[in-house]
């Protein structure tokens, strides 16, 4: 940095005023003894008239985190590019966690500036590295079993723990702002939430888990039981085949609890069942 900024003969503080980081940021990156960080490399080629991936090159194709700081954009700052309360969709996908939403890709790619294909090959090269890093990696020591979480505490760690770089992770009162941001009201409040992280609380109020779910881009089927999530599933399918040998003319509510289907389960059902029998209904297929 230091020799192509003296060819260019520009002056160190114009490079700081250029990036908006401080001189002695600057000097120290020209040093050694510090790095910029990535989201850094396209103001720095820009300020410095260089080609980012001349003066910056990378090993390989990029992943969904080298598209965003090649955008200059820290994660932060993508939760309004998609429309959500926090960044947990990107960083999740960025770290292989769960990919993104289909409804995601278009905008990212704009506010990346490549293609909806090159964001979702991208993508796969994220999930791929983090899958092949844990086929490498050694057992862990603390116990951990590998089993999916099976109560609400547990998935609410995982998200914490593997959608977040270090130290970053939102606090409980920051999760209880977003839930009552999303609810609209005051529905939860920071010692709620660290009850229901340790499980000390098992079944909090629906608003509070889809305020959850909303928070940490996920569905809010995340955080049902999962024997409840699985009587659903085979309920539709059992509704679904009902439907389509002629047995049933509408699915009927039967209320919204674990012994009944939710009310946007029941619709998608009964619009299946409408569209399979003006498509075919003598086929039975």
């Amino acid at each position: 940095m230091r020799s192509v900024r003296r060819a260019a003969d520009i002056p160190q503080a114009d490079v700081a005023s250029g990036v908006a980081a401080a001189d002695s940021t600057v000097a120290g990156w020209e040093l050694g003894s510090s790095v910029p960080d990535q989201e850094k490399l396209p103001a720095l080629a820009r300020v410095l008239k260089q080609d980012l991936d001349k003066l910056f090159p990378r090993r390989g194709l990029p992943d969904l985190t080298d598209l965003r700081c090649d955008a200059g954009l820290y994660r932060y700052e993508v939760a309004k590019v998609i429309g959500t309360k926090s960044d947990g969709p990107v960083a999740g996908a960025e770290q292989g966690v769960r990919p993104l939403k289909e409804k995601y890709i278009r905008p990212l790619a704009g506010a990346y500036g490549v293609t909806e294909d090159e964001l979702k090959q991208a993508q796969a090269r994220s999930l791929a590295k983090v899958q092949g890093e844990e086929t490498m990696a050694e057992p862990a020591d603390n116990g951990a079993t590998g089993e999916p979480p099976q109560t609400l505490s547990q998935k609410i760690t995982l998200i914490l723990e593997r959608s977040y770089p270090e130290g970053t992770a939102p606090r409980d009162g920051e999760i209880a702002d977003a839930v009552n941001a999303y609810a609209g009201a005051q529905v939860a409040t920071a010692e709620d939430i660290e009850r229901i992280r340790t499980g000390k609380e098992e079944d909090p109020a629906p608003v509070v888990l889809q305020g959850l779910a909303e928070t940490f881009g996920v569905s809010a089927l995340y955080f049902e039981p999962n024997d409840a999530v699985a009587r659903q599933v085979y309920e539709g399918l059992r509704l679904m085949s009902a439907a389509r040998t002629g047995q049933v003319r509408r699915v009927r509510g039967r209320g919204s609890g674990p012994e009944g289907l939710s009310p946007d389960v029941l619709a998608l059902l009964n619009d299946l069942a409408i569209e399979l029998e003006e498509a075919d209904p003598d086929t039975g297929e």
